[in-house]
């Protein structure tokens, strides 16, 4: 389990260690979502692998094995105002703020995947493709991906004319065609559909 083995040098050197990814920043609509996930060292979850390169049902049996054996985890998000307001990234910054404020625990390091430092009020390490080497991170990302994907299948029920259930909100060739059929809804981020008008 080399992933729980990158986590597991550093917990030797800092004491408890969280890891935190984010899921939505790139599409046209809905919330951006962020997780924080610590484990106990003597934690291991066969599979566990950065969220995009597992199935969706994958991804929703290894969520309720991570939360049943994660010492603590976090889920929040920044919403579709709080992205048109600050940028998509200080609102991603903001989801995982949220995330780790909600664990309710102290650590001696916070991984971030990316190569981004959210400002929190510990130390951040962030790791270039974190989700496919870090236990922690790998499971926030899945944690992170999996609720904003119920998230989006909620509002496709709500907005069935954009079949968000299919898409997610991602900047679909399907998608950008019914945006321009029906306008934009009040989930979608007005700043990302700029360029979608000016060319269609």
């Amino acid at each position: 389990m080399l992933l729980f083995e990158f986590d597991k040098d550093y917990r030797d050197k800092f004491g408890l260690v969280c890891g935190v990814d984010e899921a939505g920043r790139g599409p046209l609509a809905g919330d951006v979502y962020a997780a924080a996930v610590v484990f106990d060292e003597d934690v291991t979850i066969d599979g566990l692998n950065d969220s995009k390169k597992l199935s969706a049902k994958k991804r929703e049996k290894l969520f309720d094995e991570i939360i049943e054996k994660a010492r603590a985890y976090s889920i929040a998000a920044a919403s579709v105002e709080e992205i048109e307001s600050l940028n998509i990234l200080e609102a991603t910054f903001l989801a995982m703020k949220r995330a780790v404020d909600g664990l309710g625990l102290d650590f001696g390091l916070v991984l971030v995947d990316g190569n981004k430092k959210p400002p929190l009020q510990y130390p951040v390490e962030t790791v270039i493709k974190g989700d496919s080497l870090s236990a922690s991170i790998a499971a926030a990302s899945i944690l992170a991906k999996v609720s904003r994907d119920r998230y989006m299948k909620t509002l496709a029920e709500k907005y069935p004319q954009y079949e968000f259930s299919k898409h997610k909100g991602y900047g679909t060739a399907r998608h950008r065609e019914l945006i321009l059929k029906y306008g934009p809804c009040e989930i979608h981020r007005k700043s990302f559909l700029k360029k979608l008008f000016k060319n269609g």
